[in-house]
């Protein structure tokens, strides 16, 4: 992914909170197979574990989902098995996981009320949000074993209280209870288990950007912000209201440095007349 340094975000408070409320990540693995591609990819919904808590004592932060057996890209890193203890298999290669902001749009030229009446130069682009990790991954790919079975109900647990609670908004009191693993009968929770793959993913980078209009120009931000608001619209107003606090953000960091600059000015302007005395 490209970072351009105005749509570049590094804060990784912010960046993991951008997980939280956007779990729908797109797991991607290059691996050599007999049977399969080697570039593979999957939508999955995952749990993030922050780091150094009861659920993750690692530094890093660690991601938590699975998929189906009878994915194919699970089937890719099953075979890295070889027939060893089923368990816990770690890849030696890195993993990449995507994960896109809830709301993006087509933003037309129409809209840069400042540039466009005045030269003309302007060209469509498209406003959006991403957060790409890379990281280690473990497959737990047998849940009758002890580990992999706990690490599987475990996983089951939490994303469906995530999604349940979070997303759902199901919190019981005057919010309907939300449902929970233990709902469902036993047996048939193990029979689930016994069909899915387990995977944990220490991450090791994390990246992020919001490419919201803050390259152009002030009043053409502004155009942006209007236009949007006039669509009206769940998407319409969200990004308005992004495009709007990005702007506002760059503006920030840009006075900023202009401060900064314009004080080590004066600084060596004081160092100077001092050393002429």
């Amino acid at each position: 992914m490209f970072f351009a340094s105005t749509h570049a975000e590094t804060d990784e408070e912010l960046l993991l909170q951008f997980i939280k409320e956007n779990p729908l990540g797109m797991l991607i693995t290059g691996i050599e197979s007999s049977a399969q591609d080697f570039l593979q990819c999957t939508h999955v919904p995952f749990v993030l574990d922050p780091p150094k808590t009861e659920e993750n004592p690692s530094s890093n932060p660690q991601l938590r989902a699975h998929i189906a057996k009878q994915n194919p890209q699970a089937k890719t890193m099953l075979e890295l098995t070889n027939g060893a203890p089923p368990n816990i298999l770690p890849l030696e290669r890195d993993v990449l996981v995507v994960f896109n902001g809830r709301h993006d749009h087509y933003v037309t030229p129409k809209f840069y009320t400042e540039t466009k009446p005045d030269t003309g130069k302007v060209v469509p682009t498209w406003n959006y949000s991403a957060v790409q990790i890379y990281g280690k991954l473990s497959l737990y790919y047998d849940s009758r074993t002890p580990e992999a079975g706990a690490f599987l109900w475990k996983q089951m647990h939490d994303l469906s209280e995530q999604c349940e609670r979070r997303i759902m908004g199901f919190t019981g009191g005057d919010r309907p209870q939300p449902w929970k693993v233990a709902d469902a009968p036993e047996r048939y929770i193990e029979l689930m288990q016994r069909n899915v793959v387990g995977i944990r993913i220490e991450i090791t980078k994390i990246e992020g950007k919001y490419k919201m209009s803050q390259e152009m120009r002030p009043g053409d931000r502004n155009g942006v912000v209007r236009g949007f608001a006039a669509m009206g619209g769940e998407t319409g107003q969200a990004i308005s209201a992004l495009v709007q606090e990005r702007g506002e953000l760059i503006d920030k960091k840009k006075a900023l440095k202009s401060a900064s600059i314009e004080q080590n000015k004066n600084d060596i302007a004081s160092l100077y007349r001092f050393y002429r005395r």
